[in-house]
């Protein structure tokens, strides 16, 4: 016969082993509940300027424009882009200012890039070799976002620049 010891475990054990997975399922609600959902941020390229540079490689300033669609302000503390032509890797920066993209709204700001020009300049012989109008880019990245639940919000941009 069972003492009361040991029924009082048993019960517990029971007990807890039919209340575990609830408690996990309440749990697991409540982050999805907290933790807030973004939407991608659209970035796109203003404005390109050339601030030195040799043969070999070059600095350019760049001023990119990033817009929220969300319904909460984005506090950025810093962005990384990479641009590719073909495939290839052509330029990359990252910044660390930080700055915030209000709720439904946007935010210009400057970062500096470094460029392998030469790279540049063969996909752009080879594209005017086949007489194309135009070059297509891919501009991709991510924006360090500071906040509890979220942290990286990738982006990521296509289209072409036009060669006439």
């Amino acid at each position: 016969m069972l003492t009361v010891k040991c029924r009082v475990r048993i019960q517990r054990r029971f007990a807890t082993e039919r209340l575990l997975p609830l408690v996990l399922a309440v749990t697991l609600s409540a982050c999805s509940v907290l933790a807030p959902k973004f939407n991608r941020p659209e970035v796109s390229v203003v404005s390109v300027e050339m601030r030195s540079g040799n043969l070999l490689q070059q600095n350019f300033a760049v001023k990119l424009n990033i817009q929220n669609p969300n319904d909460r302000a984005l506090p950025v503390s810093g962005v990384h882009v990479e641009l590719n032509v073909g495939g290839d890797q052509i330029a990359s920066g990252v910044s660390d200012h930080a700055f915030v993209v209000p709720a439904f709204g946007e935010s210009e700001f400057d970062m500096t890039i470094k460029a392998n020009m030469a790279l540049a300049f063969m996909k752009l012989a080879d594209k005017m070799d086949k007489h194309s109008d135009s070059i297509d880019y891919d501009l991709t990245g991510a924006a360090s976002i500071d906040l509890p639940f979220l942290r990286n919000v990738a982006f990521h941009q296509t289209g072409a620049f036009s060669l006439k």
